[in-house]
């Protein structure tokens, strides 16, 4: 008797734990009393959808509390549904209503399924951050080099954060951009007198434009002082200079040498000629003995 009592006991717990489970009453009495209308059913039902309804209450229960009416918990399962991070785009959707950014739920959950982290886009669109380039070399016209270090303050563009750039393309551009200010100064002393000339020029050029954010400044952290190129080039081309007239003044040489080695062999033929000439006269005078022609 006191065995079946038990294994009736153990089988009410049960019965209420998979009611319980089956049915969450708790999360559906701990939303109405927070607001929020969630059919009792449709609870259920998230459990056979294989999403979580404490979720997508808890969701609800803080969008509903921040004023965030335009939601349905259809949306959120959806969401849920295609792995997307849930509680980050529903804080996100609460900084953005707070700082009056606009930015709906559609915007937020298609930035979270592209792999960004939304609530931290939200977070640098209120709160601008800066991008630290690296060190950027450039050559004036004179030919001195100078070695730039720029800081960037951006902040999100939530309207172009879904297939916009990122900070490599924002440092590639103002290192392009420093690069061309630079090259177009007439001495190095332009540059380090104005620098903020370059963060001018540099800001009007639409840097931002295709990217994920919005440049607001770009400061001259620091500016030093390279090279002499200019020098260097000069030093280069006079050795140059300097070889090819050693090379010019080597092929004249070789040719006067070609040449006067040519003249001495015309003379030593010349004597040789004389030597011969002279060699036949004693056979010309005994032939002319023998024949008694004298004239």
């Amino acid at each position: 008797m006191a065995l079946n009592s038990i294994i009736l006991l153990v089988a009410i717990l049960v019965g209420i734990w998979l009611f319980l489970f089956i049915f969450p009453i708790n999360i559906w009495i701990t939303a109405i009393f927070s607001g929020v209308r969630i059919n009792l059913l449709e609870l259920v039902f998230m459990r056979f959808r294989k999403v979580p309804p404490v979720l997508i209450a808890n969701a609800m229960i803080n969008a509903t509390k921040a004023g965030i009416l335009d939601v349905t918990t259809e949306e959120m399962e959806t969401h849920y549904l295609a792995n997307g991070n849930l509680p980050n785009v529903i804080k996100a959707l609460i900084v953005a209503d707070k700082a009056n950014l606009q930015l709906t739920f559609k915007q937020a959950t298609a930035i979270d399924l592209a792999g960004r982290d939304v609530l931290q886009a939200v977070q640098v669109s209120v709160t601008p951050y800066m991008i630290v380039v690296p060190a950027i070399t450039g050559v004036s016209l004179d030919g001195i080099q100078l070695v730039a270090e720029a800081r960037v303050t951006v902040r999100t563009n939530l309207g172009r954060l879904v297939g916009g750039a990122g900070e490599e393309t924002i440092k590639a551009r103002v290192g392009q951009g420093i690069i061309s200010c630079i090259g177009t100064a007439k001495t190095y002393y332009e540059v380090l007198e104005n620098p903020e000339s370059i963060s001018k020029k540099v800001l009007a050029d639409g840097l931002d434009s295709g990217t994920a954010f919005e440049i607001l400044s770009i400061d001259i952290a620091d500016i030093d002082i390279g090279k002499n190129i200019g020098a260097f080039l000069q030093i280069d081309q006079a050795s140059a200079d300097l070889n090819i007239a050693k090379a010019k003044a080597e092929e004249r040489r070789a040719m006067a040498v070609a040449l006067e080695q040519e003249m001495s062999a015309r003379v030593q033929k010349a004597k040789a000629m004389v030597i011969q000439a002279e060699s036949e006269i004693p056979v010309a005078l005994s032939g002319a003995f023998r024949t008694g022609r004298f004239y």
